[in-house]
């Protein structure tokens, strides 16, 4: 690096490098100030068109509450024009809910594994999920139930998952792998306290320790009255 001497000697050297150099940084200067401004106008922009998209989301579900039928079409009209935002997989949910109003668990289906497919956060995937291994089970549809639940889900939905897997395991007839489950959705919960939930527990301890010796000493007993 080149030592100067003198402060005359560093103006002139500065004089002659902003002569050879200095249009660069103008320029420089003003495509950093324009691409700035561009940014931010950009990131306006996104703003304003969600929240124009949160406006039409909203007035669309407060009209599902008066016009259910318009909702539906309306709504699925909403999610082909904003597929790639994150309000397609709300609506979907909005859609599935407004579709069990009128068992149609066809549609219900078809709206919840889309809101699980558009979901813009695990959380919003794993309350489809859920809701959808519950209809599932509601169909009697118990191995696409589980498979729904086998997909990796945030822990904080650990406990439903247990319950449902549990509620599903009774429907099956296998009292061991629910018993499992529901011990496994009590421990989940931390210790809280779900009357349901261990309602369910204790109603299969008891299912399962009904004596068949019983029904076999009323037999016994029958015999001897013969």
């Amino acid at each position: 690096m080149e030592i100067y001497q003198s402060e005359e000697q560093q103006v002139e050297a500065i004089k002659g490098y902003w002569e050879k150099n200095g249009n660069f940084i103008i320029a420089g200067v003003i495509l950093g100030f324009a691409g700035f401004i561009g940014f931010n106008l950009y990131q306006e922009d996104i703003l304003e068109k969600e929240l124009l998209l949160s406006d039409n989301y909203q007035a669309l579900v407060e009209k599902s509450a008066t016009d259910k039928e318009a909702f539906g079409a309306d709504g699925e009209a909403f999610i082909n024009t904003n597929s790639e935002s994150s309000y397609a997989a709300l609506m979907a949910l909005s859609l599935a809910k407004n579709a069990a109003t009128h068992k149609d668990w066809s549609k219900v289906q078809e709206q919840l594994n889309l809101a699980i497919e558009k979901a813009p956060t695990a959380g919003v995937k794993a309350i489809a999920s859920v809701r959808l291994a519950r209809v599932q089970v509601q169909l009697e549809q118990y191995t696409q139930a589980l498979a729904t639940l086998a997909e990796p889900l945030p822990d904080s939905f650990t406990a439903a998952v247990e319950e449902i897997k549990g509620d599903t395991y009774v429907l099956q007839g296998n009292k061991d792998l629910a018993r499992s489950a529901y011990q496994a959705a009590i421990a989940a919960d931390g210790g809280a306290t779900n009357s349901t939930l261990q309602m369910k527990l204790d109603d299969l301890a008891q299912a399962v320790a009904l004596p068949e010796p019983m029904i076999i000493e009323t037999s016994l007993t029958e015999k001897s009255a013969n």
